[in-house]
This record gives structure tokens, sequence and C-alpha cells, in this order.
């Protein structure tokens, strides 16, 4: 056991007895003579994921692999967005999550029509008035004088919603849709149409349309004395 003569050294945190240099614990109370040192609070800036943990000395390197993985990550989607496909997939989901709502051309014109069914019937909200081609071939085409997201087009053919006024008329099965967008872009889309009444909708997802013509290319009940009946076109944007 160690005598209480006189020690030259670090006094114990404990009881304030003098300890020779180089001791670990005090020779009278054995307290530890080095506390342990208190752990500083993390910056604010480490408090945020993904950087909220303790790291040890020298793990700068871990930090710097993680921003470079984040860098690299908001990169790739950015270049993701940028590139024409990326751009159609980002387009089409904000397409089937937002909203739609009808909008109305500011002109619709018929390459013909038969007497009494001019080309604003096809566009005037009434499915027992129709423009009449008088024969295939022939289209309707409408402007819009502000470029927007055509999201669909809902087509009802034939002279009415009634089934036999319907079957008593000749109607498109089969017609070429062609969307012109304001820098001159041409979108063209073949339609195979439902022989029954009612609305038929035809997804687009085509942005910046000014103009949209539709072909005739094939009706059911042709005849040459009746004209090919196209009750209501309808066109609708995204909100």
């Amino acid at each position: 056991m160690e005598t209480d003569e006189a020690v030259e050294g670090e006094p114990c945190p404990a009881c304030g007895t003098p300890n020779a240099p180089g001791r670990r614990f005090c020779r009278r109370c054995a307290a530890p003579l080095r506390a342990k040192a208190e752990t500083a609070p993390l910056p604010w800036w480490r408090t945020v994921w993904p950087f909220r943990r303790r790291v040890r000395v020298r793990s700068g390197r871990a930090l710097r692999r993680i921003l470079l993985v984040l860098a690299v990550v908001g990169l790739l989607f950015v270049g993701f967005l940028f590139l024409p496909a990326g751009r159609v997939i980002f387009e089409d989901v904000r397409d089937k999550l937002g909203g739609t709502a009808e909008i109305s051309p500011s002109g619709v014109t018929a390459s013909a029509e038969a007497p009494g069914h001019p080309a604003g019937a096809a566009v005037d909200g009434l499915t027992n008035k129709y423009w009449g081609a008088p024969a295939l071939g022939a289209s309707l085409t409408a402007t819009f004088g502000t470029p927007f997201r055509l999201v669909g087009v809902v087509l009802h053919t034939g002279a009415s919603t009634e089934p036999e006024e319907f079957r008593r008329e000749p109607r498109p099965v089969r017609a070429d849709l062609i969307v012109t967008t304001v820098d001159g872009t041409v979108h063209e889309k073949e339609l195979t149409l439902n022989d029954k009444p009612g609305e038929q909708t035809v997804r687009t997802g085509i942005s910046d349309v000014v103009t949209v013509r539709l072909v005739l290319r094939e009706a059911a009940g042709e005849s040459k004395e009746r004209p090919i009946a196209l009750g209501e076109i309808e066109f609708f944007k995204r909100t």
C-alpha cells in the first residue's frame, strides 16, 4: 500500500489527493483521474437526414460519398426529365394524376358537308344534330386560339344516341386523328370506332395543340343517298 508522503502530480477530481504522473486511478479513492471527454453536440445540419448520425474521426470520406450519390441521383433525375422519353412519361403521369376540363375550339371547318348538316353541328353540345360528310375522305378541323395539353377526345358517332335512329344513318367506324402543335409538329393516330351509340374516348396526351383534324376512312351502313353522320366531338385539356 502506498504511504501518505507528499506526491507531486495531478489532484484527484473526486477527493483532491495528489497523484504521481502517469497514474490512471487515484491512489486513495481509486476514482478515474482522466474524466471521459463529453461529446460535442452535433451542428444543426447534421440533424437532417441522411446526416443525422454521429461519425467517427476521419469519417469525412463517408460523408463525401453520400453527397456524391445524392448529386448523381439528382443529375440523373434532371437528365431524365429533359430526355424526350422522360418528358413523355412525366407528362403522362401528370395527365393521370391531374384533372380535365372540356375546351371549345375557336373555330371548326369541314372539307365537305351535306346540306343541313354543317361542321358546327359536331361541336354544339347536342347529339341529335350532326355533321354530315358526303363521302369518305371528308375531314373536320377544329382550331384553338391558345395552345393546350390535349389529354383526350370524346366522339359520338351516328345521327342519334337512340339505337334505331343510330342504325338508320351511315356512321364512321374508322378515322384518322391528326393533331398539330404550335411548332408545326404533326401527330397522327388511326382510330377504330365501335359501331354503337354512345361516347367513345380516345386518349392522346399531346402538348401545345393548336389544331385537331378528323378524317373519315370507313363507314358502316354507307349509302350514296345519305351522309355519314358524326354526332359530336369533344376535346379535353389538363387542368
